[in-house]
C-alpha cells in the first residue's frame, strides 16, 4: 500500500486531494499547520501531522513522524492580491517563504529517501497564474513561477535515480477561501492605492465574471493523474479555465 504526504491539507485543494487519495486505498499523511478535530475523517489509512514549511524543525519532526512516502504533494500556500506597489515587502516575503522555500524545504527534505529507493513523485501545486496574464497577482505569480522553474530542473535531476517531478497548475476556484486569506478580509479597496482602485476594480470583476472555474475535485483528481502519467509530461493544468489558457499558449 502506498503513502502519499499531502500539505496544507486542512482545506481546499490539498483536503479535497488527502480524501480522494485515501478514496484510492492509499495511506495518506495529511499535514497542516494547526491540526484540529472533525477536518478528515478517521481512519488507520490517514494520519494527521503538525507542519509548518516555513519552520525547518518542523519540517524535520514531521517527516519523522511520517516514515516513508512514496509521493510529496506540496500544495500548502499562502496567496496574495494586490498590486506590487501597494504590497509591503514584509508581505512579499512572507508569500514567498511558504510558496517558494517552503515547498522546497520539504521537497529537499523527502528526495533522501527516494534517490535511495530508487521511485518516487514530487508534485508540486502552483497556479493557473503561470499560464496567462493576469492582474492583482504579480507577487503571487512570481512566486509560483518560481516553483515551475524549480520543479522543471528538479525533474532532469532526479530522472537518473527514478524519482519524478511535476507540476498541477489549479484555475480559478470561488469555493476556497483564497480570496478571503489573500486579502485578509479587506475589502480590495484597501488594499490598493487609491490611483489603482478604478482599475483594480475592474480587473476583480472581470476575475470573478468568468465563465469557467475551477472545482477542489478537478485538482484532486489531476494530482491524482500526475502522479500516475507514466508519458514523462511535467506540467499538467487543473480545471477547464486552467485547461483552456493552457491550449491556449
Amino acid at each position: 500500500m502506498k503513502t502519499v504526504l499531502i500539505t496544507g491539507a486542512s482545506s481546499g485543494y490539498g483536503r479535497e486531494t488527502a480524501l480522494y487519495f485515501h478514496s484510492q486505498g492509499w495511506n495518506v499523511i495529511a499535514t497542516m499547520r494547526r491540526p484540529r478535530a472533525g477536518i478528515l475523517p478517521e481512519s488507520d489509512r490517514l494520519q494527521v501531522v503538525a507542519l509548518d514549511v516555513t519552520k525547518p524543525e518542523s519540517v524535520t519532526a514531521a517527516f519523522e513522524a511520517a516514515g516513508p512516502v512514496d509521493v510529496l504533494v506540496n500544495n500548502a500556500g499562502v496567496p496574495s492580491i494586490s498590486v506590487f506597489e501597494g504590497t509591503p515587502m514584509a508581505r512579499v516575503r512572507e508569500v514567498f517563504e511558504t510558496n517558494t522555500f517552503g515547498v522546497m524545504a520539504t521537497t529537499q527534505a523527502v528526495l533522501p529517501q527516494f534517490r535511495e529507493r530508487g521511485s518516487g513523485v514530487v508534485v508540486n501545486v502552483t497556479s493557473s497564474v503561470v499560464l496567462g496574464h493576469m492582474p492583482l497577482s504579480a507577487v503571487y505569480k512570481a512566486s509560483k513561477m518560481a516553483i515551475e522553474g524549480f520543479t522543471a530542473s528538479l525533474a532532469l535531476e532526479l530522472a537518473p535515480f527514478g524519482v519524478q517531478a511535476k507540476t498541477v497548475q489549479p484555475g480559478a476556484c470561488l469555493t476556497t477561501n483564497f480570496a478571503a486569506t489573500a486579502t485578509n478580509g479587506a475589502p480590495l479597496d484597501e488594499l490598493v492605492p487609491a490611483s489603482y482602485a478604478p482599475w483594480a476594480q475592474k480587473a476583480m470583476g472581470d476575475f470573478t465574471g468568468q465563465d469557467l472555474f475551477t472545482k477542489e475535485r478537478d485538482v484532486a483528481e489531476t494530482v491524482w493523474r500526475a502522479v500516475h502519467d507514466t508519458t514523462g509530461q511535467l506540467r499538467f493544468p487543473a480545471g477547464p479555465d486552467a485547461v483552456r489558457l493552457a491550449q491556449a499558449k
